[in-house]
This record gives C-alpha cells, structure tokens and sequence, in this order.
C-alpha cells in the first residue's frame, strides 16, 4: 500500500465516505442540541454532557464489577470511566498517543498511586506524568477493553473519530496475547449517537462492542460483526506501519519469525521514544524527565462532576514516581 496515499483508516470507497458522512451527522446533532462539551465534537471522540452519569451505569454492570485490569482510552468523555476505575482499585493502561514510542502504553496502578492522585491521573496529561511506560511484553491480562466513539448501534456496530487507531490497539493486543476473542469491548455515548441498525458499516479490522452505558441506563449489544484476531495487513499503509516501534516486534512474535535488524532499524525512530525523551533535558527549565519522575507532586486537585473540563492540578502525593514503579504480574 503505497506511503503517498492518504485516506480514512476506514478504507477507500463508499464505506469510507459513509462513515466520514455519518461522523458529521453526529457532531452536528451534538452541537444542536447542546450536549457536546469542550473541546467540541468535531474531529473528536465528542465530549458528551451525561459521561459521569454514563460512567455510573458502566460501574454497575457485573462484568464491569469483575474486571480486575482495563484497557482505557485517553479521550476527554471516558475520564469519568477512568476515574472510576482507579478509584475502584482496577488497572488501567492507556495507549500513547499513536503508539508512537517504543514503550507505547502507560500502567496506572492505584496501589502505586496516591489516592489523592486518582483524580489527576485520570486525565491525560496526569497519566503521562503519573503512569509507568511499559512495553506490549509487560502487560498484565486484560479483563475489559473500553473505547471511544462517536456511533454505535444495537447490533455492537462503533464508529471511531477516523484515525483507526482503537482497532489498531486492539489488533495489537490480541496479537500479543493479553486479549482474547472473548474480552469484552464496551463504550460511552451520548442517545443521540446511537444510530439504527445497518447504518455503520464495519469493515474487518472493525471492533464490535459487547454493550455501551448512556446517561440513563446500561445496554448489551447483539453483537453480529466478528473481531480481528490481530492487525490486518490491510489496515496499515507503510507510513503508519513505520511509525509504530513495537509493531514489527509483536506481529513477529505472533508468527513466531524475529524481525531483521533493518526492518527494526526502520521502525524506531531517533529521538522520539519515550525512553530517549526521559534522559533529555526540557529546553525551558532544564529539568529532565528523570528528575521530573522522583519528584514528588505538590499542588492540590479536585474531583466530581467536572470531569467535562480539561486536567485538574494533582493533589501532593509526597511519594515519588520511581518510588511507585513496579512491574505487574497477572492477576
């Protein structure tokens, strides 16, 4: 697939012109009737006004009660989930922006976190700076997978905001081995992003959802559309294959082949990892990310129903990250 083409992770054609088609429905109906909250909707996992009271209903779901690790996104409308979740003592791991470093997900513990840092943490830029970066090797089994959307319908159906990357990580994931065909995917929305049946087309890199929680109840899905055992060939062009560190490792380990040193060379990129930014220096204070991580957080934060707004401050924990960092075993 050539490097120069660029299109919608959902594919060339008439499906991809109906998602992008169905995606703008959405937002607009979002925005209409005032329950898309900041950042927006468009070109977004959309922000909805209800995703505590969603995040709520999801807690009390069994299979949500049972889970031991989750995999989370990092988007704004399921803070309240990840938060819940911490606060529940569960693990959750969110995947770096893109996948782009070497070490692509971040653990956040609650045994290793203060509890006055649950809040703060839930955010993005709190897992970043509270969250221990771990390789697809070092992942714990997981129990519960929860993504963004922007549509869903009865039959599991989902629509992503378009980069492709939630099924990418789920490919990625069952590659490696810390999910299976039976791990529950779920999702919060808004009612009006639920769509009729048929009307999201779903390709076979697709993730189907096993339920969805709403501001006012809790829904399981007929689910009909089978889900990828891995990453399709077909769902990455070369450009974003290249991008990816970890990639050429777990789709080797898979097949159970070990990568050429050329094709490893070509996926790292130099000075991008996280490793490589942990030893630099920030160019504004001089304060790397080593000294950065030992030192303890000081400002206090807040929690509740404004999980609608960007990240609060952290409350002052007085234990430092290195402190904090363990590798994980099974549960």
């Amino acid at each position: 697939m050539s490097t120069r083409r660029r299109k919608d992770a959902a594919g060339d054609g008439a499906h991809a012109e109906r998602k992008r088609a169905l995606r703008r429905a959405v937002w607009e109906a979002l925005r209409e009737a005032h329950v898309a909250r900041f950042p927006g909707a468009r070109g977004r996992i959309p922000n909805f006004t209800g995703a505590e009271a969603a995040a709520e209903h999801l807690a009390a779901w069994p299979v949500w009660q049972r889970a031991r690790v989750l995999k989370c996104n990092p988007d704004l409308a399921q803070r309240p989930v990840r938060l819940a979740a911490l606060r529940a003592g569960k693990v959750v791991y969110v995947a770096v922006p893109r996948l782009r470093d070497e070490l692509p997900f971040l653990e956040l513990d609650p045994a290793a976190l203060d509890p006055r840092d649950l809040w703060a943490a839930s955010s993005i830029r709190g897992a970043a700076d509270r969250g221990r970066p771990v390789g697809v090797d070092e992942l714990r089994k997981i129990d519960l997978v929860v993504c963004g959307s922007v549509a869903v319908d009865a039959t599991g159906a989902r629509l992503g905001k378009g980069g492709g990357y939630s099924d990418l990580e789920y490919g990625l994931l069952r590659a490696a081995g810390v999910l299976t065909a039976r791990t529950p995917v779920v999702t919060t929305v808004h009612p009006l992003q639920v769509r009729r049946r048929g009307q999201i087309p779903m390709l076979a890199h697709d993730v189907s959802l096993d339920g969805f929680a709403l501001p006012d109840r809790m829904r399981t899905c007929d689910r009909t559309h089978r889900r990828p055992a891995g990453v399709l060939p077909d769902a990455l062009d070369d450009e974003k294959r290249a991008a990816i560190p970890c990639l050429a490792h777990v789709e080797a380990r898979a097949t159970g082949r070990t990568p050429s040193r050329s094709k490893a060379r070509s996926t790292r990129t130099s000075g991008t990892t996280r490793t490589g930014r942990a030893s630099r220096t920030s160019g504004s204070g001089g304060t790397s990310r080593t000294s950065r991580a030992t030192r303890s957080s000081g400002s206090s934060g807040s929690s509740g129903a404004s999980g609608a707004r960007g990240s609060s401050g952290a409350s002052g924990s007085g234990r430092s990250r290195g402190g904090r960092a363990r590798r994980g075993g099974a549960p």
